[in-house]
C-alpha cells in the first residue's frame, strides 16, 4: 500500500502541483490511521485458537 501513495501522491504532484496533494493528504492521513488501528487490534485480539490450530483442514 506504500507504494500505491506513493504513485498517487507523485502524480498529484506533478501534474497539479504542490496544491493538488493537499486534497489526497486527509485520506492518506485516515489510511494510515486505520492501518495502525488495525495492527493493534490484531497484537491485542489475536484469533481464536480453533482459526490457527494446525488440525484444521480447508
Amino acid at each position: 500500500m506504500a507504494v500505491a501513495w506513493t504513485i498517487v501522491l507523485t502524480l498529484a504532484r506533478t501534474i497539479r502541483g504542490p496544491a493538488g496533494v493537499q486534497p489526497h493528504l486527509p485520506t492518506f492521513g485516515g489510511f494510515c490511521i486505520g492501518w495502525v488501528s488495525t495492527t493493534i487490534a490484531r497484537f491485542v485480539y489475536p484469533p481464536p485458537r480453533r482459526w490457527t490450530s494446525p488440525e484444521r483442514q480447508a
